[in-house]
This record gives C-alpha cells, structure tokens and sequence, in this order.
C-alpha cells in the first residue's frame, strides 16, 4: 500500500549577489474550462519571458511561460534565485541548476522515493513537483542532515545495520525515514510498513532499514 501522506504532482546562489526576497507568483488555478478559454488566445499574447495577464471571457487569467521566469527556492536554509521555464521539476531544478545531487533521479516518476526531499518537513517527490510550486516552502535534502562531518544518527544507523547496497535509493530512503519518525517517534511496524511505502529498494535491504527504524526508536525512548 502507498504511502497516503507523500505528496506527487507533474546558478547556484552567487555569494555577491541581491538574494532579496522576491515576491512568490501566487499558484494557478486553471480549470478545463479556464484551459480550453486560453487555448483560443492567439499565442502572441503570450510573451516568450515571464508573466502574462490575459482576459478570458472577460476573467483574468496568470499564464507562466513558456520563456523562463524568476523562481525562489528555499534549499537547506538558503534562498537561491533562479530564471527557470514552468515546466522545470523540482528534481531537475536540484540537480541541474543548483548541483545539489543528494536526491536521486530514477524513475522519475513518482514511484520509487529516490527523489524524496522534505517540504516543510513532509515528505515530496521531488520529480512530481514543479520548481515554481516549491516556492515558499523549506525544502530539506540530504545533504542538510550532516553536521560539519559528523553523520545524522539516521544515517549512521544505515552505515551500521548495512542498510544500503547500490546506494541509489539510500538518500530518499534516509529522507523519509526522517519525515516518518519525526511523525511517528514510537513507530509500530504497521506504522513502519505504511509509513516508508513510497520508497522503493530493489536491493531488497528492507531488513536493515527496519532496523535503523528500531534503533531511532530505542534511541528516542531512552533520551
């Protein structure tokens, strides 16, 4: 069964550079029927760069794109601002823009968890979010869990207990671990089941992450 509470949907920051808060787009809400309207603009309305405003049966409509446009993202704590085309994930926007690689991308279609990252401490895929949707929200990878050089106990405990193999699937697998003990902290293993169901091993070491899971709850109990 899948995990009900992951979420899916469809230069790095320069150090002298203005990184001043920019005001996030409000997000869309376009209908089918608000689409079809649109689709008999003439596309000149439609600028190659930023936003556009267009009246549709006399309504106002946001219509992004298809040229880049500014994006905000809150990444590990720091705001990197970013000229990014709508139809750029999440994912790709880590990887390809900012060279955060942490998240993975596999099957890049919301079914394995390799891409997990945190929205505010709930755990997405990052490939079934768009960039532009991510604005406003603390997104958390794992390369954010690290103290200095000093492993996050989560992932000690995946060192310890053998809990990773190829290693493709082991940062989302840390990820949600995360997410699913800071919400569960004394986790039953139906909880443990249902909870880590969006993350996929095809190396088969759910063994070892049931044990991290007990040993971050041992943990937690004897604090």
């Amino acid at each position: 069964m899948r995990d009900h509470d992951r979420e899916k949907s469809d230069s790095r920051e320069n150090p002298g550079k203005d990184t001043s808060t920019i005001t996030a787009p409000e997000r869309s809400s376009v209908s089918r029927r608000d689409f079809l309207k649109i689709s008999g603009i003439s596309a000149a309305a439609v600028p190659v760069l930023g936003v556009k405003i267009v009246e549709a049966e006399g309504e106002p409509v946001k219509v992004y794109g298809p040229g880049k446009v500014p994006v905000e993202l809150t990444v590990n704590g720091t705001k990197y601002n970013l000229q990014l085309e709508p139809r750029v994930t999440l994912l790709d926007a880590l990887r390809d823009s900012l060279e955060i690689t942490g998240a993975k991308r596999v099957c890049d279609r919301g079914e394995c968890g390799a891409c997990t990252v945190l929205f505010d401490g709930k755990a997405v895929y990052a490939c079934e979010v768009l960039a532009i949707d991510a604005q406003g929200k603390q997104i958390t990878t794992v390369e954010s869990l690290m103290q200095g050089d000093q492993l996050h106990p989560i992932q000690r405990s995946f060192v310890d207990h053998d809990a990773s193999q190829c290693g493709f699937c082991t940062p989302g697998f840390v990820v949600a671990t995360k997410a699913f003990l800071d919400k569960y902290p004394n986790p039953t293993p139906e909880d443990m089941r249902r909870g880590l169901s969006g993350n996929v091993c095809r190396c088969g070491t759910y063994h070892g992450i049931q044990q991290v899971v007990a040993e971050m709850k041992q943990m937690k109990q004897g604090a």
